[in-house]
């Protein structure tokens, strides 16, 4: 039998299959790329539903994997060399995944570090200009009166789009004919940006044709549909 005891997280969310791959995650953006991924790879995990809205990834159990206080995060019981491991930060433990099963990433070099440098762009760009437009847009940020923020949010976003439709144009995903975690990284950011977050008309999505397509083409793949609603609500 798998020991998770040496997690905390393993106490306050128990393993039923202490031997798979466990993820402690909600459904944002974030949360969606892991279990995204997993059903993609096909590999055997055992998800978590960690509800934000109580603060539960600020308790001293989550905190003790990861330390930032935001979803994702997994154990592995099975990691390098048949040693448990846990892991935050999302772009990580994407290419975690991708080395562990060699799948999602060219084994190319140079085009391995082209997939991630895509994986970065989304991490250190696409992400937190999104989650400010959202803020700004559909928050509590709406009702600074100051739109100032906003604007330079919009404009922002509205660059990076075009970043992505620039790369995407005549491309099936952003690889070209290989899917990966690149494509992963950026599903959900963009799904959300002209869905949850309300902002299709603020950043004239309609205009970046390349990347609507794209999207279209990602939200229909089945592992994409089901990783959206992974974890389920508890």
């Amino acid at each position: 039998m798998t020991d998770l005891s040496a997690f905390p997280i393993a106490k306050r969310w128990p393993a039923r299959h202490p031997e798979r791959l466990q993820l402690y995650s909600t459904p944002t953006p974030n949360g969606v790329k892991i279990s995204i991924a997993l059903e993609e790879i096909g590999l055997a995990y055992e998800p978590h539903y960690v509800d934000i809205g109580k603060n539960e990834s600020w308790t001293p159990e989550f905190l003790s994997l990861n330390p930032n206080g935001k979803i994702p995060a997994i154990i592995d019981p099975d990691g390098p060399g048949g040693k448990p491991i846990g892991l935050f930060e999302s772009g990580a433990i994407l290419l975690y995944l991708s080395d562990k099963t060699g799948k999602l990433i060219p084994s190319d070099p140079i085009r391995r570090y082209e997939t991630i440098q895509w994986v970065f762009f989304q991490m250190a760009f696409i992400g937190p200009m999104f989650g400010q437009v959202g803020f700004f847009n559909k928050f509590a940020g709406r009702e600074i009166a100051d739109k100032r923020p906003l604007e330079r949010y919009r404009d922002e976003s509205k660059r990076l789009l075009g970043v992505l439709e620039t790369r995407l144009k005549g491309r099936q995903w952003v690889m070209g004919d290989d899917y990966s975690i690149a494509d992963v990284s950026m599903l959900g950011w963009v799904r959300n940006l002209i869905g949850f977050y309300e902002a299709r008309e603020l950043v004239g999505f309609d205009d970046f044709r390349s990347v609507a397509a794209w999207l279209e083409r990602g939200l229909a793949r089945p592992a994409v549909q089901k990783g959206l609603t992974i974890p389920a609500k508890g």
